[in-house]
C-alpha cells in the first residue's frame, strides 16, 4: 500500500544521438524501455507523466494513470544559450507545473535496470524527510542522482528561478538547496543506456 499520495515524471526528451535510434523505444525483455520504466514508476504512484516533445511517436505505448505533457523545447524568457533544447531540467520545471501532490518521483525514460521495490523503500522514507529539504536523492562520488529520486512540488519556484537566469545543471541547482540523502542501493539501478555497447554490455 502506497504511504504517500505521488506522482511521477517520466523524461522522454533526448534526442539518443549517442544511442544512434530512440532510446525510449528499444526493448529491454520486448517492453520499450519507456514503458518499462512508465510500469515501474506506477508501482509506487498514483498518475504518471510523460514529458517529451514527441508524444505521437509514443501514443501507442499510454498505459492507464499516464499523461502526456508536450515539453516546449524553449521557454519565451531568456532564450536557450545556443538555440539548444532545454534539457531535462527544463523538461521537469514543464512538467512539475501538472503535479498535485507533494512528492513527484523524476526518472529518465532509459533506466532499464529500475527496481519498482527500492523505488517504494524509498517512497516510505519520506516520511523522515527534514521539512526544508527540496529533494531526497542518492548521492555518490560524481553528485546527486538527479534522474532517479523524489522532490517536492515546492520546489518548483526556486526551479523557475534558476532556469530563467540560464541554468541548465541539476547537479548546480542542487548545491543551492537543502536536499536529502536516500539510503543507499545498488549503482547498477541508475545505470543509462546513451550508446550501443551500453546497451550490449549492461542489459540482459
Amino acid at each position: 500500500m502506497k504511504s504517500h499520495q505521488l506522482s511521477a515524471i517520466v523524461l522522454a526528451g533526448g534526442k539518443s544521438s549517442r544511442m544512434g535510434q530512440d532510446k525510449a523505444l528499444i526493448p529491454i525483455n520486448g517492453v520499450p524501455m519507456l514503458q518499462l520504466v512508465c510500469q515501474v514508476a506506477q508501482s509506487c504512484a498514483d498518475t504518471v507523466y510523460v514529458v517529451t516533445p514527441w508524444q505521437e511517436r509514443y501514443q501507442h505505448l499510454l498505459m492507464p494513470k499516464c499523461q502526456f505533457i508536450r515539453e516546449v523545447s524553449s521557454p519565451p524568457n531568456p532564450p536557450l544559450q545556443g538555440g539548444q533544447g532545454g534539457g531535462p531540467l527544463v523538461g521537469f520545471a514543464q512538467g512539475l507545473v501538472h503535479v498535485q501532490t507533494e512528492w513527484v518521483l523524476l526518472l529518465a525514460c532509459d533506466l532499464p535496470k529500475l527496481q519498482a521495490g527500492v523505488l517504494q523503500r524509498w517512497a516510505d522514507f519520506l516520511d523522515e524527510v527534514g521539512d526544508e529539504a527540496i529533494a531526497a536523492l542518492a548521492h555518490h562520488n560524481k553528485g546527486w542522482e538527479p534522474l532517479c529520486g523524489f522532490y517536492r512540488r515546492r520546489c518548483l519556484s526556486c526551479l523557475n528561478d534558476f532556469v530563467n537566469q540560464g541554468g541548465r545543471s541539476f547537479q548546480e541547482w542542487l548545491k543551492l538547496h537543502p536536499v536529502q540523502v536516500l539510503p543507499l542501493v545498488e549503482s547498477e539501478m541508475f545505470f543509462n543506456c546513451n550508446t550501443p555497447e551500453d546497451l550490449d554490455m549492461n542489459v540482459d
